[in-house]
């Protein structure tokens, strides 16, 4: 037998690659999530890790669907940009290939109504 016969056998074929937030991108996030909860606006959020990509849920009450979800998907990186922020329905609120600017659409006094 060669080695070629083996190499499935002890786990050297190469398996999806992992998606997840680098630790200045998740300080970032965790950042803004603080500043909200400390604002009254958040209470609660969940990371989802799917095949291709990682998403930061937040939720306004625990048992709600996600107020917001903050997407990483590097396959999107030079297309569209890696980064996207969805509303409650699904809508792509801002995308871009950096996060800074994609998490800046979700300052609070960017949305308040003025009379």
């Amino acid at each position: 037998m060669s080695v070629q016969d083996f190499s499935g056998a002890f786990g050297a074929t190469k398996g999806p690659e992992v998606v997840f937030f680098e630790r200045k991108e998740l300080e970032m996030i965790l950042r803004l999530y603080g500043q909200q909860v400390a604002a009254g606006e958040w209470r609660d959020y969940g990371i989802d890790q799917l095949t291709d990509a990682v998403a930061f849920n937040i939720f306004r009450r625990a048992g709600e669907a996600p107020f917001y979800r903050i997407e990483k998907r590097p396959s999107l990186a030079r297309k569209q940009g890696a980064f996207a922020v969805f509303n409650q329905a699904g809508m792509v609120l801002k995308r871009g290939r950096e996060l800074g600017p994609v998490l800046a659409g979700l300052d609070k006094r960017k949305f308040d109504v003025l009379s």
